[in-house]
């Protein structure tokens, strides 16, 4: 059936509800060229303002995965799981993540996306690995998932187009903060991978895209329903980024971190979201009994050694150098090493996570616009961390540039990304909630 546009547009305008078809409509004129910008930016903010309730976002997540190609891994036995996460500073999960669960044979089709702004991107990271590539046609994407069980490559051509020409365009229209498109995006990039469940990490904080537990809460909601509307199971984790994952923020800084952590090293609060995120893919996976059940396995594949060697064959077969990978150090350093050290004593309560992710930035490794490089050597590597007592002159982090830049500024910029106590702050959960087809409860 054929629309006019400007009316559907004044539907969303006036808040009403859009059916089915009629959102399907607009994404598939927008999708082959029909419908102009100016009047898919009209709709956008329309729905931006007034809302799409649940049935309008599942419609929309459809209409966008229709664009383009739904891959078929049904050839490949077992149940093939990813895990997404909405975004964060020194947030390097996937790739430790990934290995694991694949070395213990349960396929993970993952596709990942670039960092902008002070959030990093996961492509990137990879790509930071010398002759690792992420641009994968479809075909090499499903010979290497069936044979490794693992894959990790950016969005092509054929995958949700419409989202693609729509994130664009909600970037400079100011119609990015949007729960249901958010949403939406999210969900049909992940579903056109062909996989049958999903595991989310929807963080909020600091150095998170959303900013309150309400609102990520909010975004794992529909997420989730969407998911079950797929018919694929999936949990979500509402996790806190008011500070960054682990030590290391920057690109070949957070490859090396996820190294010493799959051989059993790095700090506790990688080791245990890695793990905990496994689990709850081993569970949907249905090669555990519970998640629980499936922390234990994906800490067994680390202390016995399967899971780095799946990392190793999955950049060997995605063309990365294994030599950087087992002489990490033949990756050389930047031109400067700036050490921060500490003009206060006391304690840690604070180490904001957007500071430190813009700070990275500086440095050159991140981008505040898609089409500038990044520095794979850039970011930094955190000394102390929250809750730990730090006399005066001690090392706080060190930052790590090819850029000549301006050290007293760089202090500025280190500096204000702490907050001291003379009482050591009281641990915050880093999971405060689990969400599935059961509904919301306290994760503990």
């Amino acid at each position: 059936m054929d629309y006019q546009i400007p009316d559907l547009i004044r539907k969303k305008r006036d808040n009403n509800i859009l059916s089915d078809s009629e959102i399907n409509y607009l994404v598939q004129q927008y999708s082959k060229g029909s419908m102009p910008d100016y009047q898919m930016s009209a709709f956008l903010m329309a729905a931006y303002l007034n809302g799409l309730n649940d049935q309008e976002s599942t419609s929309l997540t459809h209409a966008m995965l229709s664009s383009g190609s739904i891959l078929d891994l049904t050839h490949i036995p077992g149940v093939k799981v990813d895990k997404h996460s909405t975004g964060g500073v020194g947030d390097k999960l996937s790739l430790i993540i990934a290995p694991i669960v694949a070395s213990l044979g349960v396929s993970v089709p993952m596709v990942s996306g670039r960092g902008l702004g002070h959030t990093g991107g996961t492509l990137d990271k990879l790509e930071s690995i010398p002759g690792f590539t992420v641009d994968l046609s479809l075909e090499r994407y499903v010979k290497i998932v069936k044979k490794h069980g693992l894959v990790l490559m950016g969005q092509t051509i054929e995958m949700a187009p419409a989202d693609k020409k729509m994130y664009a365009l909600r970037d400079v229209t100011a119609t990015v903060e949007s729960v249901p498109l958010i949403a939406g995006s999210i969900m049909s990039k992940k579903l056109a991978e062909g996989i049958d469940a999903l595991v989310l990490d929807v963080k909020y904080g600091s150095g998170a895209f959303m900013k309150t537990q309400t609102h990520a809460i909010e975004l794992a909601q529909i997420l989730v329903d969407i998911g079950q509307s797929f018919n694929k199971p999936t949990i979500a984790f509402i996790t806190s980024m008011e500070t960054p994952t682990g030590s290391a923020i920057g690109n070949w800084l957070e490859v090396l971190e996820s190294i010493d952590v799959l051989k059993g090293n790095g700090p506790s609060d990688t080791i245990y979201q890695s793990t905990l995120l496994s689990g709850a893919m081993l569970y949907l996976a249905g090669t555990v009994a519970s998640i629980e059940a499936g922390i234990k396995e994906a800490k067994n594949a680390i202390s016995s050694g399967k899971a780095f060697q799946k990392f190793r064959d999955i950049v060997q077969a995605q063309g990365g150098d294994l030599n950087y990978i087992d002489n990490p150090n033949s990756r050389g350093i930047p031109k400067h090493c700036y050490t921060i050290t500490s003009r206060n004593q006391g304690y840690i309560t604070s180490l904001d996570a957007y500071q430190l992710g813009t700070l990275s930035v500086r440095l050159g490794a991140g981008r505040l616009q898609k089409e500038h490089n990044i520095d794979p050597l850039a970011g930094i590597i955190l000394e102390k961390k929250i809750g730990e007592y730090v006399q005066k002159g001690e090392t706080l982090m060190t930052l790590h540039t090819n850029k000549d830049l301006d050290i007293g500024e760089l202090e500025r910029c280190a500096f204000s990304s702490i907050e001291w106590g003379t009482f050591q702050a009281e641990p915050q959960p880093l999971i405060s909630h689990i969400l599935d087809k059961n509904g919301l409860r306290v994760y503990s």
